[in-house]
């Protein structure tokens, strides 16, 4: 290939961050004693007991709650708790009903606004989504998903991070993925720069229904073009690309190559749709308010587990209950979501680059520079691609500090019309962002569709003679 012509950048010398210390901290018997803990509820349905002081869903938020609160006294105050809550009536909630979530926020010690989540769901069902009183154990949905975000809580607080991070236990998804609206909506009203939500919603169990076991796969699914955006987007999308690089998608190729270098024995299996066939599970809320999410889930669910009434019928028995989980598995889950939480929140957030090169035998690419990048990587792929294949890793050169566009012009013999392009940004010492790519709704940002160009202004009419 021939070399590039570069502008404003030099070849980047940051060696690749190392993995962070805090995953090897989980505690499996932590994990087992929390869900343990969580099944003792009796329930925890969201339309259950508030004030019940020992069974319902109130009982099992506050357990969280002091849960963080135990944690940040640990790391001396470094954790701020809080209760975003909503009342709520819908399909599955025929009565106005509080609807509460707890949450961590553990403040970033240089950019503080930039945010990331990890999430699960506190809440428990059985067969009937609306019978409120049976026990619902939930111990795998989602009990695994709720100790894992307070297990991340434990660990990553005793150390300290330029972003920010926030835990989070959702209520209600189960009545309608309302928590994680709520939170989605708190995180909004907050001001936050989301750069990723990390959902994790049935990750504690390897064998499925059906007698097939697999250990050593973790499913993470991905939107391929963003949602929020929509109409505004598809022509855009049409014209230059964007089907399978929304930011959401990018962020599941990210965690993919991080579980790799983390030879924890667990590997990432992309699932290219936004959850399940036909299902849904919190990400979903923040995907509809512009957020990137994803969802971390086991590579075989088990169906007599899930939602069920607590019996056994034919021999068989149906109920979500700790016996039936795979610990092992579900650290391993938990440490791959620390050692991402710790990445993201080290790294600088993603570009925003756009691509131009139509009608051209060279691809220029151009990005706003990112505070806190020291350099930036540009990515490539062919269009059928499944993972970035090029790339060129690039700082600025010492005359270009403080200039607020980066471009690379001229990558000779690359035509714009057979790949994909992106860009990440790399901290200085070696944190490297997500690629966000150089597509319509590519940024990790929500989509602000472009203001209406206003028609010129009618000259002025010259006053009859």
């Amino acid at each position: 290939m021939t070399k590039p012509h570069l502008l404003l950048l030099a070849p980047l010398l940051i060696a690749a961050a190392p993995v962070h210390p805090a995953a090897d901290a989980v505690s499996q018997d932590r994990l087992r004693a929390d869900i343990d803990k969580l099944v003792s509820f009796g329930t925890r349905h969201t339309l259950s007991s508030l004030t019940d002081p020992k069974r319902g869903i109130g009982a099992a938020l506050n357990w969280a709650e002091g849960e963080f609160k135990a944690a940040s006294k640990a790391c001396g105050n470094c954790l701020t708790t809080a209760r975003p809550e909503d009342t709520v009536t819908g399909r599955r909630i025929p009565n106005p009903t509080r609807v509460v979530d707890v949450i961590a926020v553990q403040k970033g010690t240089e950019r503080p606004n930039d945010v990331v989540i990890i999430t699960g769901h506190i809440d428990s069902r059985v067969t009937d989504v609306m019978n409120a009183t049976a026990d619902a154990p939930g111990a795998n949905d989602d009990g695994s998903g709720t100790v894992a975000v307070i297990e991340a809580a434990r660990v990553l607080s005793k150390h300290k991070f330029p972003a920010t991070i926030v835990y989070g236990v959702l209520s209600g998804e189960e009545q309608g993925l309302v928590g994680a609206k709520i939170l989605a909506d708190y995180a909004k009203a907050q001001g936050w720069n989301v750069i990723a939500n990390l959902n994790n919603d049935i990750i504690g169990g390897s064998c499925g229904s059906d007698g097939v076991c697999d250990n050593a796969h973790v499913r993470v699914f991905s939107e391929g073009p963003r949602w929020q955006g929509g109409a505004d987007l598809r022509g855009p999308q049409r014209s230059l690309g964007g089907e399978n690089d929304s930011p959401s998608r990018n962020l599941s190729r990210w965690l993919d190559t991080l579980a790799d270098n983390l030879s924890l024995g667990l590997d990432v299996r992309q699932i290219w749709r936004n959850d399940r066939f036909g299902r849904g599970g919190d990400h979903t809320e923040f995907l509809n308010a512009g957020y990137p999410a994803i969802r971390f889930s086991v590579a075989i669910e088990n169906y007599n587990e899930q939602h069920q009434d607590l019996r056994t019928e034919g021999g068989i028995e149906y109920g979500d209950t700790p016996d039936k989980m795979d610990f092992a598995y579900l650290a391993k889950v938990t440490k791959l979501n620390v050692a991402a939480l710790a990445a993201l929140a080290s790294a600088p957030p993603p570009p925003a680059p756009s691509v131009e090169g139509a009608v051209s035998n060279d691809t220029v690419i151009s990005w706003p520079a990112v505070a806190g990048a020291q350099g930036y990587v540009i990515r490539w792929r062919r269009t059928d691609a499944s993972q970035w294949e090029h790339e060129l890793r690039f700082k600025p050169q010492s005359s270009a500090q403080g200039a607020t566009t980066m471009y690379v012009q001229g990558i000779a013999g690359i035509r714009v019309d057979d790949w994909i392009f992106g860009v990440s940004a790399v901290s200085s010492d070696g944190h490297e962002s997500p690629v966000a790519s150089a597509v319509p709704g590519g940024a990790f940002r929500p989509y602000e569709a472009p203001a209406p160009v206003s028609a010129p202004a009618a000259p002025p009419t010259s006053p009859r003679t």
